[in-house]
């Protein structure tokens, strides 16, 4: 079956750089959409990044067509805009203003591409923090998520870039209802998503706690669970987490470890009696999961309804065999070795998004998106000679 393509025919112009910006084009470009990223002469920074930022580009950016521009000059900034008088989506993620400043903003685009739907990811939403500088790091530490997750006392990001990635999702969901809206309008309009408020979106399961309870949330570490049995366990070898989360589980897990003790004990039959007996339940089960190695625990739960799962670390994912079945997509990287990486995590109509993708190089569809802004062959080599474009050498 073939992947996936509700959003053919769909022309994004994208001009971001990092996790936030990309990855509203990348989600856009794995539905099918034809994304083009405005990179600066000598190709985007984040290309070049190192440490846990070394994974950004090839995450966020298969898919995509490139063409580097120098938008400080007339005959670069003449291209853009010719790019987004003919685009139905601009995404963009610099800071506050600069868009702006360059003549590129929201006011300025829709004048001559009134269909233009505008997506700007930023900091904050407007209100007194808009023009502050934000990341990922600063929203989950500014919002209560670094210190939900971390022990009390020691705040800590989360393991991924949460913000970044929700925040980008949101800006896919204002997109796709602008695009619904202008089916029925004719109209474009401007969309903010931001990293602070999603944020707060996040983490609003624990500002509701205090609002019902009257007592604010503890960090997840040292939390009340909800539940007796939501815990990693320690194995012979290796941990996994196991969750009990109803009565009928409670009953399942029982019978399945030979807990008979427990399972006769009719004070621990309901949930909240069970939680208030955490001290007493969990050290006989912890010593009997001890007992085991994770497969021998893995072959009790699997396919019984039980919630649990072993404890993954990223690199293990490429040989997972569920994500092998559709979850990944063949990657080639732009020094031309080949991988996998996580594909939109959606079934349509049966089929999954999914394709091999490569990597552009800086300026790798420059010439390409020249002609077919209608420019002719002396007016591209013109302009790829004065340095406004770059495609590679």
């Amino acid at each position: 079956m073939t992947a996936p393509t509700p959003l053919l025919g769909l022309k994004i112009i994208e001009f971001t750089h990092m996790v936030m910006g990309p990855a509203v084009g990348h989600i856009l470009a794995g539905l099918g959409a034809e994304v083009v990223r405005v990179e600066p002469v000598g190709g985007d920074q984040t290309r070049r990044l190192l440490g846990s930022g070394a994974g950004y580009y090839p995450m966020y950016n298969r898919g995509k067509r490139s063409i580097c521009l120098d938008l400080k000059s007339e005959a670069g900034l003449a291209v853009a805009k010719d790019l987004i008088g003919q685009a139905d989506v601009l995404v963009e993620n610099f800071r506050p203003g600069a868009l702006d400043r360059l003549g590129l903003g929201y006011t300025a685009m829709a004048a001559s591409n009134p269909g233009l739907i505008y997506c700007s990811e930023k900091g904050f939403l407007p209100g007194p923090y808009e023009q502050r500088t934000a990341l990922d790091e600063v929203a989950q530490m500014m919002g209560g998520l670094a210190y939900m997750t971390g022990p009390p006392g020691k705040p800590l990001r989360a393991g991924a870039s949460v913000i970044d990635v929700t925040g980008g999702m949101f800006g896919v969901i204002g997109i796709l209802s602008a695009l619904h809206e202008r089916g029925q309008t004719g109209r474009g309009q401007k969309i903010v998503a931001s990293l602070f408020e999603t944020t707060a979106y996040l983490v609003g399961q624990h500002m509701a706690q205090f609002a019902v309870t009257g007592k604010p949330a503890a960090p997840m570490p040292a939390r009340v669970s909800a539940w007796a049995i939501y815990d990693v366990f320690e194995t012979k070898d290796e941990p996994l987490f196991i969750g009990v989360v109803t009565d009928a589980l409670w009953e399942k897990f029982c019978h399945l470890f030979g807990m008979d003790a427990l399972w006769a004990d009719k004070a621990l039959r309901t949930n909240n009696q069970r939680v208030l007996a955490r001290d007493h339940i969990l050290p006989p089960i912890r010593a009997l999961i001890a007992g085991m190695t994770r497969a021998e625990v893995v072959a009790k739960l699997d396919g019984t309804g039980m919630p649990f799962a072993p404890i993954g670390k990223p690199e293990e994912l490429f040989d997972d065999p569920h994500l092998n079945q559709g979850g990944l997509e063949p990657v080639t990287l732009d020094d031309g070795r080949k991988t996998m990486l996580p594909t939109i995590p959606l079934e349509m109509a049966g089929g999954r998004p999914g394709a091999p993708q490569h990597l552009p190089k800086p300026g790798e569809h420059s010439r390409d998106v020249l002609t077919a802004l209608g420019y002719g062959a002396e007016r591209i080599a013109a302009l790829l000679a004065s340095g406004a474009v770059e495609e590679p050498r």
